[in-house]
């Protein structure tokens, strides 16, 4: 797909962010990909990995684009990596009751500290 063909919806917090409509502390931009810093941060580094392109979950995202999700991985390696000591914490949060909060797929990346298990 192309940037002329992406997918966006206009009300989305996330697609008005990859637009530059609205700012965010970026770590890494690729064709495809984004990842911002969290502004509400669960850890040293937590960084949000998301699509350019909107997808409304992981789930519909591993079916419509499994390379896109692929790819978001890659770049939350790439992010802790760079900030961490290259181990983290990849979280998907999918629908309302699991957390999810901004309807537009995005894999939180924590890392910079032990990070026991937490099931909250």
């Amino acid at each position: 797909m192309t940037s002329a063909e992406s997918v966006s919806e206009p009300d989305c917090l996330f697609c008005k962010i990859v637009a530059g409509q609205l700012p965010a502390d970026m770590v890494v931009s690729t064709d495809r990909v984004v990842a911002f810093r969290d502004i509400d941060p669960k850890a040293p580094v937590h960084v949000l990995v998301v699509p350019r392109d909107h997808h409304g979950d992981v789930s519909v995202l591993a079916s419509s684009d499994p390379a896109l999700l692929s790819e978001m991985v890659a770049v939350a390696d790439r992010v802790a990596g760079e900030l961490a000591d290259g181990q983290y914490r990849m979280i998907f949060n999918s629908g309302p009751r699991a957390g999810q909060s901004v309807f537009h797929v995005h894999g939180h990346v924590l890392a910079g500290a032990s990070l026991g298990w937490s099931p909250a």
